[in-house]
């Protein structure tokens, strides 16, 4: 996407998936196909090789998919039951929640999906009441709006070239003997552009109406990207950076972008070289002043919505492992036996400091594992905060230790904007464009559509 466009962009949002699905339509809404009218209680059902939607006024629908559309946009709503939010992390839950736009029910083998079809600023609206507190300061409310607006509009044009052959993916994973290094993105969202989970970004319809702070923060920005080299900036951004974020390419593919690279979480200084591991280890084990290095519980609660809140440490943090506990989990995330595990080595980190590679020493096999997310998995039960770690070992016994504690820096991959840290920088009075210019340096402010 090279210019302005004309008009704002639907999409569509991947909610729920299950072998049934349970909604209520509350207010008018319209089958596309028919044109016939529904509201209230209603179950989606496999049927044959299709679905079956049916009312509990006895009208029953049977296709491959169908299309629902509200009649007054602005005042119909559906209610989908058991949405799972926090999928894989240790957050999970379900709840219902609620959305205005379209509904797109299809089948997908043994289950059902449902698809939210809205246009982009409803969609950011709640975006950044669910990745973030709404009470936070207007000016981080609007620099997180214009950075997920500019991933999201990044995301459906790659994707455009992806379908129409002018952009090729490079292979997502690197195996071989002793090898596995893979990144993870969005190559299997192929029934809908994203989806509304913390994979791409969260999005909770009005199941939590936003407050006035958000409305305003999305519609001073309206229309408004980041742009450099005459495309819309793939804007990435997680929880917190643990005060230097990291490479784009370490994360995902390698394809270096020049807006994406380490950057200090402070006003003032270079970003320290933490790819070596004397330099990473004295970063990790200290706790250096940076924006996200926040334990005020009242900012904290203007920054963070309640579910993260939950997670009490981010800025650094230690997990404890036995033996037992590691080389049972190691082995069931991973399919290979270890054995005993003799030692966790750092084989490559990035420029916060997180290990892009681990070379995992066990008593049965030895394999080096990338990139950062497939390592949070593997040492985990659902993720590592992030792969910025150190490890010690205690109570060791002819070469192999009884423990292992791992002590680490930061939430998430750490590319791109850090949510913490930009939601202090508004505390403290920067304005959304300095905020944007921190995290994404040498990038343009462009309104596509007005």
């Amino acid at each position: 996407m090279t210019g302005a466009t004309t008009h704002e962009p639907l999409i569509a949002v991947g909610i729920l998936e299950a072998p049934r699905l349970l909604l209520s339509l509350e207010g008018s809404f319209v089958i596309a196909d028919n044109g016939r009218s529904i509201s209230g209680a209603a179950q989606v059902r496999l049927e044959g090789d299709g679905l079956a939607l049916e009312t509990e006024s006895g009208i029953v629908v049977t296709a491959r998919e169908v299309t629902v559309t509200p009649g007054d946009p602005g005042a119909a709503s559906f209610l989908l039951r058991g949405v799972v939010i926090g999928k894989e992390f240790h957050w999970e839950r379900a709840e219902d929640q609620r959305f205005r736009g379209g509904l797109r029910l299809t089948r997908n083998g043994p289950s059902l999906s449902a698809v939210n079809v809205v246009g982009v600023e409803n969609y950011l609206t709640s975006v950044i009441s669910s990745e973030m507190s709404s009470g936070g300061a207007l000016e981080f409310l609007k620099a997180h709006a214009v950075t997920s607006r500019s991933w999201l509009l990044a995301q459906l044009e790659q994707s455009n070239a992806l379908k129409a052959g002018s952009r090729v993916r490079p292979a997502s994973i690197d195996q071989g003997p002793g090898r596995l290094v893979r990144w993870y993105d969005r190559e299997d969202h192929d029934r809908f552009d994203v989806c509304a989970d913390d994979h791409c970004q969260r999005y909770q319809g009005i199941t939590r109406p936003p407050n006035a702070g958000v409305t305003l923060a999305v519609s001073e920005t309206r229309g408004l990207v980041l742009m450099s080299g005459g495309e819309v900036c793939d804007a990435r951004f997680s929880k917190c950076c643990g005060g230097v974020s990291e490479l784009f390419e370490n994360v995902w593919e390698p394809d270096p972008h020049s807006y994406l690279g380490a950057v200090r979480d402070a006003e003032n200084g270079p970003a320290p070289d933490l790819t070596s591991e004397a330099a990473s280890a004295g970063w990790i084990r200290s706790s250096p002043p940076s924006f996200c290095n926040v334990s005020d519980p009242a900012l904290i609660g203007r920054i963070l919505p309640q579910v993260d809140r939950e997670t009490a440490d981010f800025y650094r943090w230690t997990v404890s492992y036995t033996q037992e506990e590691l080389a049972a989990l190691i082995s069931g995330k991973s399919g290979v036996d270890f054995g005993a595990i003799k030692s966790l080595q750092p084989a490559k980190r990035g420029t916060s400091g997180r290990l892009v590679e681990l070379r995992i020493v066990g008593t049965g096999a030895m394999m080096t594992v990338g990139k950062e997310l497939e390592i949070r998995r593997l040492l985990s039960r659902s993720h590592l905060y992030s792969s910025a770690f150190v490890v010690d070992t205690q109570d060791e016994r002819n070469g192999v230790p009884g423990h292992f504690v791992l002590t680490g820096s930061g939430w998430g991959h750490g590319v791109g904007l850090c949510q913490i840290g930009a939601g202090v920088m508004g505390e403290r009075g920067f304005t959304f464009g300095q905020i944007l210019e921190h995290y994404y340096p040498g990038t343009q402010q462009c309104r596509l559509y007005a």
